[in-house]
């Protein structure tokens, strides 16, 4: 039997400066850079890795730094914003002082579907937000960085609902429900919100139909693909399985090393993934150090000369 998707396993986005990013990220949101790689399609880019306390599956976003990569566009056919968990409403009275206090873009505490959410952007134009856990149920989140910049009461502990902007409802709606198992929740001004497993803040997504914005054109700003969880690496065969029955393109088992993966486009230019919980970040760091040094996995270990030569340095020692 194939198990329900578990919710959201990470968000993967693009930046113009992994430097900036990692400040924004560490500094501004404090989130713990768990994971400090390359891409291992394109090594001679960074891929952060941003998460809770110990890198925990559901709670991480990451970034490609390509080298010469453009500004994305925002539109249509397009993951289009990214949300992360905070415990309360309170939390977001703190988050609207400091986002204000550090001059970080941001709208105003507004009320969807019950709950109370913060948009925000990036320097890059990254399009955010932080959505309250104060009447949440479903996914459990993580554990807030227990040495980071912001109280643990306020901090950020988990991925929140993804968005979705699509040139066609009926078109993403099968998807969703028939092939993912999604299942559709309620309709709130234009916003479709679909939940799956345990439901919650850690397993939705909202959809918005949208035919009056131009097509999306990734780039810098935007988002590359998002994930969902799957247990361990039977059940993720049985997804590989399920994709060739309905005769979905994708790519088939690929090992990260961190993870286990399928990448499977449901449209131009929205990528979902599949990614199995384990088995992690430690186990080629410590705790205490995490993101600390140039992570590669086994099969990039023999070309570390190479790359190190290839990406400039990024100071990320923090102990």
């Amino acid at each position: 039997m194939l198990k329900d998707l578990k919710g959201i396993h990470h968000v993967t986005a693009m930046t113009s400066s992994a430097e900036k990013n990692y400040a924004f990220f560490n500094e501004v949101l404090g989130m713990r850079l768990v994971k400090k790689t390359v891409n291992q399609d394109d090594i001679q880019t960074y891929h952060l890795f941003f998460a809770d306390d110990a890198g925990n599956a559901g709670t991480d976003m990451t970034f490609f730094d390509f080298p010469n990569l453009p500004k994305g566009r925002h539109g249509t056919d397009s993951i289009s914003r990214t949300s992360f968990r905070v415990p309360s409403d309170a939390a977001l009275e703190y988050w609207l002082k400091r986002f204000t206090d550090m001059n970080v873009p941001h709208g105003d505490i507004e009320t969807a579907f019950g709950r109370k959410m913060l948009t925000f952007e990036d320097f890059d134009d990254q399009k955010m937000q932080l959505v309250s856990d104060q009447n949440n149920e479903g996914v459990k989140p993580g554990v807030p960085w227990k040495k980071g910049p912001i109280p643990l009461e306020y901090a950020i502990y988990g991925l929140g609902p993804v968005y979705l902007t699509v040139t066609n409802l009926e078109n993403m709606d099968a998807v969703l429900k028939a092939l993912l198992g999604f299942r559709f929740v309620k309709e709130e001004n234009g916003l479709h919100l679909y939940e799956v497993g345990e439901g919650g803040n850690g397993a939705s997504l909202m959809v918005e139909e949208r035919t009056d914005l131009p097509h999306a054109m990734q780039g810098f700003g935007g988002v590359h693909h998002v994930a969902f969880r799957v247990e361990d690496h039977e059940e993720l065969l049985k997804w590989i399985e399920r994709m060739k029955a309905f005769e979905a393109p994708n790519s088939g088992f690929v090992d990260r090393y961190y993870f286990e993966s399928l990448y499977v486009p449901v449209s131009r230019q929205i990528l979902f993934e599949f990614a199995t919980d384990g088995p992690g970040f430690m186990g080629d760091e410590p705790y205490e150090t995490l993101g600390e040094k140039l992570s590669l996995p086994p099969f990039l270990e023999a070309k570390r000369e190479q790359i190190e030569a290839m990406v400039r340095p990024l100071d990320t020692k923090r102990s």
